[in-house]
């Protein structure tokens, strides 16, 4: 199991300027990434970067929301709001719904496999089928997993690269609904 804390991880500005991400995760390398877990303030209305060849999912953790405009559809998304994936070539306009909004990223190359992100039901058993899983949570919670718990403080990810298939499931428990998500990757066959 690896632990990363957001209060850890310094803040990157923008190439555009609307808004700063704070990097959690690249995998396995940070210059050579197949899957990166980001967290991310949106403070001004604008397009978001394009990612060729990046999968992305988005998830709003805090603030009123956001309205994510592509060439093709319109999609509003608030902290109550199930994930989005699209293109990362496809960048959409964002624009916010009330002030700053935080939010949660996950990209992870197309070539690397299909990784997925999904909301998080306190209490419930969660065992993705695939050997890299992660889990972030954004309040803070306990980790119920390999017969331990471990306390997480509010914004930290979880994850593990090479969970064997019979290591169970993991169960977060946390004071709210919709503050924390799995996420998964798939890996590509070699």
């Amino acid at each position: 199991m690896n632990l990363v804390r957001l209060s850890q991880v310094p803040a990157e500005p923008w190439r555009n300027g609307s808004g700063t991400t704070q990097v959690l995760l690249a995998w396995p390398t940070a210059s050579d990434w197949q899957l990166r877990v980001s967290v991310a303030q949106i403070v001004a209305d604008g397009p978001f970067s394009a990612w060729p060849g990046v999968a992305r999912h988005f998830a709003v953790l805090a603030g009123a929301g956001v309205e994510l405009a592509w060439a093709d559809r319109v999609q509003r998304l608030s902290p109550k709001s199930g994930p989005v994936a699209f293109d990362g070539a496809e960048a959409p306009v964002c624009r916010l719904l009330g002030g700053a909004s935080v939010d949660l990223n996950l990209m992870a190359r197309t070539d690397a496999g299909r990784a997925h992100l999904e909301r998080l039901v306190p209490g419930h058993a969660w065992q993705p089928p695939a050997r890299w899983r992660g889990l972030y949570t954004h309040e803070a919670a306990v980790l119920e997993a390999a017969g331990s718990e471990w306390p997480l403080a509010a914004g930290t990810l979880v994850w593990a690269a090479d969970t064997p298939s019979d290591a169970g499931a993991w169960v977060l428990h946390a004071a709210h609904a919709g503050q924390a998500f799995g996420l998964w990757l798939e890996r590509a066959a070699a």
